[in-house]
């Protein structure tokens, strides 16, 4: 029988390449640590935080068992406001990376002259959850979509396939992964969303931008239509009710503000299929400036949508979580016990965590049961 709705899950990161570090040089994914079988806790030093095309819904269905119900009605009005909102307190937040990020309340940054406010810096890790994305998951529902499906949407940082550490792809395999009894409630989400954690996502790809998700050139010939971008083809395929947007890739000579034209049709697209997104920030700095996360931030409040500050966690982590070239996230060997403090000194076992903690407290937020 088929599943009556669907949580598409858009994480949404940029930055500069995935395969190359600040300075350009090439790096290849799978290629991490694995000098010795067993994988060895690396050592993290302190250091400095360092076009588009419209997307439109395809007219051909490239499904190996295609559907036999009608297509996804349009969305109503009820997609097109931002509803007032009553922001539901997170039944689970991080525990140090949330409680101190070692800012001021607010920061403000000073580069060539000019001060930028960082108030974003010290928003909560975990979203909050207003009645707009209650609004948004409940007309999926009404649209077919999977409450048992989320979709990731993002460059190198969202593989599944990373040498032990693949985004969120450990909660597949219980011998990857422990939560000790703080964060054992967790496992409903695991359970709840069985399938997705490990999916390869027809829009994620290491390299890949804002810009060319949206891009019918970028997408997977054979498993979608002519017309369709990676971002429609991976949210018609996999039918998911929230979507985790994720995206570090960014070209450095473009402003920030231009990233935000991209992100808007995103999560304009994302809103139309009844899919809540996930917006998250970045742990690096490499425009020097903290413009894109500024506009993340921006993009989030004004759709009224789920944040996840990722930057917030990773900076409270040694060398505010990046390595040396000032982009990839520290490692910690593939650790992902996630009651042992040692595993979160390093970025990506609190990617993974974080991720987890954003998609349960917005899976619990969007239900009307729960809520109920």
């Amino acid at each position: 029988m088929r599943k009556v709705a669907s949580f598409l899950l858009i994480m949404v990161f940029f930055g500069t390449s995935c395969l190359s570090n600040a300075k350009g040089h090439s790096i290849q994914p799978g290629t991490l640590d694995q000098e010795t079988e067993q994988p060895k806790v690396e050592e993290v030093k302190e250091t400095a935080d360092p076009t588009v095309t419209q997307v439109t819904k395809p007219t051909d269905v490239l499904e190996e068992n295609p559907p036999t119900s009608n297509a996804k009605p349009e969305p109503t009005d009820l997609l097109e406001k931002k509803s007032t909102h009553t922001i539901l307190t997170p039944t689970s937040v991080p525990t140090d990376a949330d409680k101190s990020s070692g800012l001021p309340e607010e920061e403000t940054l000073q580069v060539s002259g000019t001060v930028y406010p960082q108030k974003w810096m010290n928003m909560p890790v975990v979203p909050e959850v207003s009645e707009r994305a209650q609004d948004i998951y409940q007309r999926g529902l009404e649209m077919g979509n999977d409450p048992q499906s989320f979709s990731k949407i993002g460059d190198c940082q969202n593989v599944t396939d990373y040498w032990r550490t693949g985004f969120l792809s450990i909660f597949e395999d219980p011998e990857k992964y422990s939560f000790g009894d703080e964060y054992d409630h967790l496992q409903s989400a695991v359970d709840h969303f069985q399938g997705s954690f490990g999916r390869k996502s027809l829009a994620v790809a290491g390299g890949l931008n804002i810009s060319a998700v949206q891009a019918p050139l970028r997408a997977d010939p054979s498993k979608c239509a002519s017309t369709e971008s990676p971002l429609a083809c991976e949210i018609r395929r996999h039918n998911p009710s929230i979507v985790i947007i994720s995206f570090e890739e960014w070209w450095h000579n473009k402003p920030a503000e231009e990233y935000a034209v991209h992100l808007r049709t995103i999560v304009d697209y994302a809103i139309s299929q009844g899919t809540v997104p996930i917006i998250a920030t970045k742990a690096d700095n490499l425009e020097g400036d903290h413009g894109i996360n500024r506009v993340i931030v921006e993009v989030a409040q004004e759709y009224d949508v789920p944040l996840w500050n990722f930057w917030r966690a990773a900076h409270a982590l040694p060398g505010h979580g990046v390595k040396e070239d000032g982009f990839h996230l520290t490692y910690g060997g593939g650790c992902n016990q996630f009651e042992n403090p040692v595993c979160l000194k390093y970025a990506w076992p609190i990617r993974n965590l974080t991720a987890l903690q954003a998609i349960y407290t917005v899976w619990q937020g969007v239900n009307v049961q729960n809520i109920e």
